[in-house]
């Protein structure tokens, strides 16, 4: 009975391979896949997880278990791919169990045996089963029982595979059963993964929703309902492992890209393992943990950055392995694929077999390839994060010596290009081991297809090899020249643009722009040198394949091994595989060398001296010190020289609530003595010690871009109260009701929409605001009239500050009675220190000071009007602020959100690039000679297709022919390189010259409004991806597309049939690429924005570093860093993950019509295709994936360079200014011979949409008369002289100088003849001679005169080079009064009709003043000078005075006359001035 129920069962035999042959051991009785045992194990197991469910569901009955789910959302990707894949494999057991029963019932009328089926279904319906229930309904089972099921589940499936891989290995058997056997283990690995991931995210889900239900309360509570933009990080973050594998965590953002136009607050933040702080940090651990092992030696960056990453280079190179073996998998199939075309078929179903095979080798190879790129993209990201991140701080602790070897510019060079280009790197890092790898396996393929004729394969790419060396090592010097051109460049045009309004106002814009083509023309001969050197590369690595071919085929003849369709192709195959890693050498050479040479410049950098100034600052408890600040014999050298010191011998001791003043001359070291106090200026011998909390205020008015309000808080919490006493005490009240949107008024950069008194009173309020216990200040009533600084003495000085420690620089007498003490310094040294009276009686320096003042005030002038006298008192200037509820609207602010284009451009970019300067010519001439070259490798691989196996054809015939089409092709690839080169420099020649043109003719209210970072973001790294990278992406672009085309053509010539696959799949590919671009464009526009926020960040903190470090707030300067790198990073990251989406989809296209392709082959009747075309097609198929792979990534990155087209395309037409000159119209060269200007109904506004700045002024200034122009802060006198010069074109009215109409003649012609002293002294990088005559119009002899009048000769005879002495970045080498005597010297150079002095010596003492009132009222005697001033005595012995309110003239007469009128506003300002001395006496 039981026998026959065994037989009944196993049938008669249980175990057979194939022949028949019996199972040799009881090892295999068991394991063999198709044994009666091994089945009989299978069912057993399946009914056993079958009770266990029934047993479960009678136990704890869970009614909305087996329900369907009625939809699938809420469900992780993953389960969703592991429900269909088990699902499926659990339906093709079930449905292949039935076919196998019918084939019993219909061959041999019975069913038996039974284990041959039964398994199957079983199988089937306990996996389809298990598939749905813990896929879909996991969360609705206990946790122990489902992990039990999938644990035992996975056991089975585990020996099932380990039985069925040994058949396949051991038994060469092949059968549909084994290979769903195997493919059961990955299935039940998902399975156990929705286990262990549906509860994780079950528990994280129900906490969160639990949370949720108290959200809405807790907002109210917080008085806010509204959701934090912020708290949104990109689901990366949380999602599963299939989501990772396949980038599904992606497809809620590609889906809002194609439903609306992303913007910034649509993309998620960073993971927090992907932020800057997070690397950083990281970093300086790392990096401190080197130094610590190793004190003698310094620790390598870029050590310290492969010790960070090690474990992500490690992964991501495991899967660039996976790659390389999945890929050299192709050519084996290929070869397995022509046998069975030859009718060679190892096994029944091989071709099917192979068919699969190749579509899972295709799939695996996406897999990797993906997964390497994108996490290589993240460790690029990181490292460009941490570069930035670290070249910020150190910018923010750089000392004096080492910033003048590493200027601004070549600090935003850093950030902007290199970091970005060692941030690429890691992209191409496994490239070049992978390339040597793939040769190397290519090698044994070919040897293994042709034997010892690749050998001569060898010896090509040896020789490949070194040709390609000294051409690395020439790109590595031409490139290290290219970036210091660059960077010459940019710090020039860094310069130009920070001081526009100068070159304006001088008419220098051409010389500048002629010094910046002229630094761009060297510029060109690196970049031709170094894109040449590219253009080589390229020739080698495309041309080395056919050599390659053509040296193993004629080896082969030489060596008489035979050629066939099978080893032809074979080697066909691999050789193309290998095009693009050997095409991609030269990119990868060239990326290795710019990494190399950029992180060289950013390690010398970050290997710069710092400041240091740690031990003048004590931490310290208020009972415990005596002296607020305290020097003792201190010397100090800027040049860190002990011999060439700039304070010498220096002793002060300022105690809390002591009020100290510095005065004297010009360039006697008032400055450098708080820059001392600061830690600014290296320490020679001596100490310095400050105690408690520092407020500094510039003599430069540093003001960030940003509200007036954030400017005032710099950092701190709001104190309603005190802000608004702030306010009161700095006299910005009215200033605020006069503006816009009050204090929410943005502010442009460097305060370009503020007047010189406003900024300075701004700084005065953050100062203020900061609460400290020292308040140093520089010079700070300079720039505001008498008034407002004798409100500010009162109110500020002697009143907010009572108590605090005030040490104040000042040329204004009038304030020193009030002060405890005076230091009077001279040439580097305190002369004396003692209180005002004692020193007046004790020193004869000090009392003609004073007396300076007394005579410049012409106080026998003011005489008559002493008795109208009266004291002033604080409470006629105090205004209470009404404070306004501003809405901090974008729209009518100054600084707009940075343009960008929006949507699908089309071609209009790629157009803007080609038409310039022919380049639509090149880019033709180019592609035509890339089309012939691609359809010169088709007819070398159809001649072989065709002729391999005809016996007409003698194999020299066959090679020579191969080897002549060969040569013919590559000789067209000289055109395309040639050509790529002069497209390159034609149009980055073209494209610069117009953005130069465009910026130096841009009206200033174009600079006024434009942050300096997004222009400098565009004329760096936008022109520097313009220069290098779009010529050859374009070109690359055009090649990878023909490449595509050819493959896919090849395909479907040979088998047509494929054609129903594949077109569908080409019009897939064709949709998702256009999905992909909607969100794509948008994500790289917008990090092209939010890469001008970095530039720009970074280019304010540089300015503005001695003000930040003196408020120790160099941690919230740095926080900000990471936010805006991290603002920078996250468009950057969703871009690169957005693009390989898309490449993974498109990829897992192609293999579709791969497979479809050898399907097809395999289905027809054999021999329908010669075994040489099934070659040609399958080779040109097995690198279709490449092709297209390649095709649509140099598309996507094509698309991304040509952003920077856009962004550069946008400054290149800016409106212009009027013409520099007009031929028809130009003035004589005499005029202006009088200098008589004519005012008519002048009325100014600076935008259309704004109010009337100057509002219908009229009045006449006579030839060679003095015109004062007098009024309070922000009345419109700066605006006046600004229509003079024509930097701002009136709204109605004209000014007309000499009977010409100014309006009527070029700007050039305009500007060249009056002469100005600006009210910002400039001072260029370069030498004395280039600042005072930078278009050498005049001698030595003259300038040497010229210094001599303006109180300079001798500051400039102490140095070496006299007028070849270097003058720094900003003139930061020589003191603000010593700036506006150079600013003098270029004026009496000049010799102008007529001078305009805008605040001319608001910088400078009183003695230097007189002085220079003396020779201005000599050299320009008979000329017209017009004086802005805040100081009186400067306008007293003008002809006329002009008053302005409001924009409007009050009144315009003789000084004297106006002084005499009742109600006068000029009298009134007199008064003021005149009662500085006693309102400073009576404190």
């Amino acid at each position: 009975m039981m026998e026959d129920l065994f037989t009944v069962f196993c049938g008669e035999s249980d175990c057979s391979f194939e022949g028949g042959k019996q199972c040799g051991s009881v090892f295999m009785f068991f394991t063999y896949p198709s044994s009666c045992i091994n089945n009989a194990l299978a069912i057993a197991f399946n009914i056993l997880l079958l009770f266990m469910l029934l047993f479960n569901f009678i136990h704890k009955p869970s009614p909305a278990l087996l329900q369907t789910p009625s939809c699938i959302q809420g469900l992780l990707p993953f389960q969703i791919f592991s429900s269909i894949f088990n699902g499926g494999l659990g339906m093709v057991y079930f449905t292949y169990g039935i076919w196998i029963l019918q084939e019993n019932l219909r061959k041999v009328q019975t069913i038996l045996p039974l284990h041959q089926w039964l398994v199957l279904l079983f199988q089937g319906f306990t996996w389809f089963l298990l598939s749905f229930i813990i896929s879909l309904r996991g969360k609705r089972l206990p946790k122990a029982f489902l992990r039990l099921w999938s644990i035992l589940a996975c056991l089975v499936a585990g020996i099932l595979f380990f039985s069925s891989l040994l058949a396949a290995s051991v038994g060469k058997q092949t059968s549909v059963k084994i290979v769903l056997d195997i493919l059961l283990l990955p299935g039940a690995i998902l399975l156990l993964l929705c286990t262990y991931k549906v509860y994780k995210y079950k528990e994280t889900h129900d906490s969160i929703d639990s949370a949720a239900l108290y959200t809405p309360l807790n907002g109210q509570a917080n008085g806010s309902g509204k959701t934090n933009l912020d708290s949104i990080v990109t689901p990366c973050a949380e999602a599963g492992i299939i989501s990772k594998m396949l980038f599904w965590w992606l497809n809620p953002l590609v889906r809002k890209g194609k439903e609306k136009t992303l913007e910034e607050e649509d993309i998620p933040r960073l993971r927090e393992l992907d932020r800057a702080e997070t690397c950083y940090t990281l970093f300086m651990e790392q990096l401190n943990r080197h130094r610590q092992s190793n004190l003698s030696t310094p620790p390598s960056i870029l050590w310290t950055i492969v010790f960070c990453h090690w474990k992500e280079i490690l992964i991501s190179g495991f899967f660039a392995l996976l790659k390389i073996i999945t890929l050299s998998a192709g050519p084996l199939l290929l070869n397995a694929f022509i046998q069975v075309a030859e009718g060679k078929e190892v096994f029944k179903y091989e071709g099917y077999v192979l068919a699969i095979s190749l579509f899972i080798a295709k799939c695996l190879e996406s897999l990797s390839q993906r997964h390497w790129y994108f996490r290589s993209r993240i460790i690029g990201l990181q490292v460009r994060s941490v570069l930035s991140a670290a070249i910020y701080r150190k910018q923010l602790r750089l000392s004096n010596a080492a910033k003048m070897m590493h200027s601004a510019g070549n600090i935003m060079n850093y950030v902007t290009v290199d970091a970005y280009r060692v941030g690429e790197f890691p992209y191409w890092f496994h490239q070049t081991w992978t390339t040597g790898l793939q040769l190397c396996i290519a090698l044994v393929i070919l040897f293994h297809a042709v034997g010892l004729a690749t050998f001569a394969a060898l010896v090509v790419i040896v020789l490949f090899v070194l040709c390609n060396s000294p051409l690395a090592k020439l790109q590595n010097k031409f490139q290290a020249k290219l970036m210091a051109a660059q960077d010459e460049r940019l710090k020039a045009c860094s310069e130009a643009l920070v001081n526009m309004k100068v070159l304006k106002l001088y008419a220098w814009e051409t010389s500048f722009k002629d010094v910046i083509e002229r630094i761009r023309a060297e510029e060109y001969v690196w970049l031709s040198a170094v894109q040449m050197r590219k253009a080589y590369n390229i020739i080698l690595s495309w041309s080395s394949p056919v050599l390659v071919s053509a040296a193993t085929f004629g080896a082969c003849y030489f060596l008489g091994i035979s050629l066939n369709a099978s080893n032809v192709f074979t080697f066909v195959a691999t050789v193309r595989l290998l095009q693009n890693p050997v095409r991609s050498i030269p990119d990868v050479i060239g990326v290795v060398i710019q990494a190399k040479v950029s992180l060289e410049r950013i390690v010398k950098f970050l290997e710069a001296p710092e400041l240091q100034n740690e031990n003048i600052r004590q931490k310290y408890k208020a009972e415990e010190y005596r002296h607020s600040l305290s020097i003792k014999l201190a010397n100090l050298s800027w040049e860190e020289n002990p011999s060439k010191l700039t304070l010498r011998n220096i002793n002060l001791a300022v105690k809390p609530g002591e009020k100290v003043a510095i005065c004297g001359e010009v360039g006697s070291g008032k400055s450098t003595l708080l820059a001392a106090i600061l830690g600014e200026v290296p320490l020679m011998g001596g100490t310095i010690q400050v105690y408690g909390k520092v407020a500094y205020v510039s003599q430069m008015a540093w003001i960030q871009t940003g509200t007036i309000q954030e400017n005032i808080l710099f950092g701190s919490a709001m104190d309603k109260q005190r802000y608004l006493e702030v306010l009161e005490k700095c006299s910005l009240v009215k200033d605020l009701e006069m503006l816009p949107f009050g204090d929410l008024t943005e502010i442009g950069e460097r305060g370009v929409n503020l007047s010189g008194g406003q900024k300075q009173r701004i700084q005065l309020a953050r100062a203020l605001y900061q609460d400290a216990d020292i308040y140093l200040l520089d010079d700070p009533f300079s720039a505001v009239d008498a008034h407002t600084a004798m409100s500010l003495f009162n109110e500020y000085v002697m009143g907010a500050l009572l108590g605090k420690a005030v040490v104040l620089v000042t040329h204004q007498v009038d304030f020193l009675p009030a002060f405890d003490s005076v230091l009077l310094m001279s040439d580097g040294e305190i002369l004396h220190d003692a209180p005002y009276y004692q020193l007046l009686a004790s020193t004869r320096e000090f009392q003609d000071l004073v007396n300076a003042h007394k005579d410049i005030a012409g106080s026998e002038r003011l005489a008559e009007i002493t008795s109208q006298r009266g004291k002033i008192t604080s409470a006629e200037i105090k205004t209470t602020y009404t404070e306004k509820q501003f809405k901090a609207t974008t729209r009518d602010q100054l600084i707009k959100q940075e343009e960008r284009e929006t949507g699908d451009t089309g071609f209009n970019p790629y157009l803007q690039y080609l038409n310039q300067n022919k380049g639509l010519l090149y880019f033709t001439i180019a592609s035509l000679g890339h089309i012939i070259f691609a359809v010169g490798q088709i007819s070398q691989n159809s001649w072989m297709a065709a002729n391999v196996q005809n016996p007409h054809v003698s194999k020299l015939m066959l090679i020579t022919v191969y080897f002549v089409i060969g040569c013919g092709s590559t000789f067209f690839l000289l055109f395309r390189s040639f050509f790529v080169v002069v497209l390159s420099i034609q149009s980055s020649k073209s494209i610069f010259s117009q953005l130069l043109n465009s910026l130096f003719h841009a009206p200033m209210s174009f600079y006024d409004s434009t942050p300096l970072g997004r222009i400098l973001s565009r004329v760096s790294s936008d022109l520097s991806i313009v220069d290098l990278d779009v010529p050859f992406s374009l070109i690359s672009t055009v090649g990878a597309t023909t490449n595509a085309c050819v493959s896919l053509g090849t395909l479907a010539v040979v088998t047509w049939q494929v054609l129903f696959v594949s077109l569908p799949v080409i019009c897939l590919a064709l949709c998702l690429q256009k999905y992909y671009f909607a969100s794509a464009k948008e994500l790289m526009r917008i990090n092209g924005t939010t890469k001008s926020f970095v530039a720009n960040h970074l280019a304010e903190s540089a300015a503005g570093a001695m003000t930040i470090r003196a408020f120790e707030d160099e941690e919230r300067f740095i926080a900000k860093n990471f936010d805006v790198i991290d603002r920078n990073a996250s468009p950057f990251f969703h871009n690169f993950a957005a693009n390989e989406w898309l490449i993974q989809r498109l990829e897992l296209l192609s293999a579709t019509v791969l497979s479809s392709s050898a399907l097809a082959m395999v289905l027809l009747p054999p021999r329908t295709f010669g075994s040489g075309f099934v070659g040609m097609a399958l080779s040109y198929g097995l690198s279709l994936n490449i092709s297209l792979i390649n095709s649509i990534q140099n598309q996507c990155t094509l698309a991304n360079y040509i952003i920077s087209v856009e962004r550069l395309n946008q400054y290149m037409h800016i409106p212009s200014e009027a013409p520099e000159v007009i031929e028809e119209n130009q003035p004589p060269p005499s005029w202006p011979a009088v200098g008589k200007v004519q005012i008519h109904d002048l009325k100014i506004r600076y935008r259309p949409d704004t109010p009337l700045v100057l509002s219908g002024i009229s009045c006449t200034f006579e030839g060679g008369h003095k015109i004062g122009i007098v009024g309070r802060t922000g009345s419109g006198k700066t605006t006046l002289i600004g229509a003079l010069f024509r930097l701002v074109e009136p709204a109605d009215g004209k000014i007309i100088i000499d009977n010409l109409d100014i309006s009527m003649i070029g700007l050039h012609d305009l500007r060249s003849r009056i002469g100005i002293i600006p009210q910002d002294p400039t001072l260029f990088n370069g030498t004395i001679r280039y600042n005072l005559d930078p278009l050498s119009q005049y001698t030595d002899k003259e300038i040497w005169e010229v210094l001599q009048k303006c109180q300079l000769q001798e500051a400039v005879q102490e140095k070496e080079k006299g007028l070849d002495a270097l003058v720094m970045e900003d003139g930061s080498n020589w003191s603000m009064g010593q700036r506006q005597l150079f600013c003098l010297g270029r004026v009496l150079l000049r010799k102008s009709r007529i001078l305009v002095l805008d605040e001319a010596t608001a910088s400078i003492d009183t003695t230097t003043d007189s002085i220079l009132q003396k020779t201005i009222r000599t050299e320009f005697a008979n000329c017209t000078v017009i004086t802005v001033a805040h100081r009186i005595p400067t306008v007293m012995d003008c002809t006329m005075v002009v008053a302005i309110t409001d924009g409007k003239v009050v009144e315009y007469d003789e000084p004297t006359t106006l002084m005499k009128r009742e109600g006068s506003l000029f009298g009134q300002l007199v008064k003021e001035y005149w009662s500085h001395f006693h309102s400073a006496n009576q404190h």
